[in-house]
């Protein structure tokens, strides 16, 4: 299971968007480190577990935001 470390001002969406693309899955980064659904700004260091995601991202995104539409 992949892991990301926080640096200091890190919050769960911001994370949820760069470690698993997309703001849609802050709810599951936060059910996944449930030792951690208090806290709104991270401190540098705080190791949390990534879940998997079941489906692609891609389809997480409205249909004009996803890639190759229109295209």
């Amino acid at each position: 299971m992949a892991t990301y470390t926080t640096k200091s001002g890190d919050m769960w969406d911001l994370i949820a968007y760069r470690q698993l693309g997309s703001t849609s899955c802050t709810d599951l980064l936060i059910n996944a480190n449930l030792e951690h659904k208090d806290t709104y700004l991270f401190p540098s260091g705080v190791v949390l577990t990534l879940p998997e995601i079941e489906r692609p991202i891609n389809s997480l995104l409205p249909p004009w935001k996803r890639k190759g539409a229109g295209a």
